[in-house]
């Protein structure tokens, strides 16, 4: 074979491999940038046709709006995993500073579109509801320093604690895969709802309700 013949034939092979990295890299990208569908919406879009039940149903299949669907480990009814991380004074903040609170604990970051859709909702929430032992504790996700974090926060009206992440606290939480992720917890420490992806108001205020009503 000549070499010109090699030469062409080793170009090909490069380009087809250099096309076919791109397209797993895209898919890879919209794989973790799309948000997982929130329970609300997920139900109707299962929904069958008015007038008609879904045949060949499974008892055991997975509830829709339950953990595992959302792709979170099932913490619910269990003691949420403790944890002191620094808040963006750098001051070590506990779980266990708001025992006998309800609290969200709320995973973002300043990079995720989903979360500054939620970020008015969170900070109105709070308001309504702090006088009745309900608080917010935001986790950045970001690897930006504290500051900046800090910045983006004041920029967006955020008064509730925030606190910088670490890989310890991602993984007593089983991995924090997509953002915004959300933990509602009780009076009691336990854990009581999960939810992983954007979701309405409605449902948040729906899940705050009941982690006030939890151990009152």
């Amino acid at each position: 074979m000549k070499r010109s013949a090699i030469v062409v034939l080793v170009l090909v092979a490069g380009i087809t491999a250099m096309i076919w990295s791109g397209v797993m890299a895209y898919r890879m990208r919209k794989a973790i940038n799309t948000p997982p569908v929130s329970p609300e919406l997920r139900k109707m879009l299962n929904a069958p046709p008015a007038g008609q039940t879904m045949a060949g149903s499974q008892s055991n299949a997975a509830s829709p709006d339950s953990p595992s669907a959302q792709g979170l480990p099932d913490l619910r009814d269990k003691p949420a995993p403790a944890f002191t991380l620094k808040n963006l004074d750098g001051k070590p903040v506990s779980l266990s500073d708001y025992k006998g609170k309800a609290v969200l604990l709320n995973f973002w970051a300043t990079w995720c579109g989903p979360c500054k859709l939620e970020m008015p909702w969170l900070i109105a929430l709070q308001k309504k509801y702090a006088a009745q032992g309900f608080t917010v504790l935001g986790i950045s996700e970001d690897d930006d320093p504290p500051n900046k974090v800090s910045d983006f926060a004041t920029k967006m009206g955020v008064d509730y604690p925030v606190l910088m992440y670490d890989d310890k606290l991602n993984k007593a939480y089983g991995g924090i895969d997509y953002l915004p992720t959300s933990y509602y917890i009780g009076r009691d420490g336990k854990v009581v709802v999960e939810s992983g992806g954007l979701i309405s108001e409605s449902e948040m205020e729906a899940n705050i309700q009941k982690i006030l009503a939890q151990g009152a």
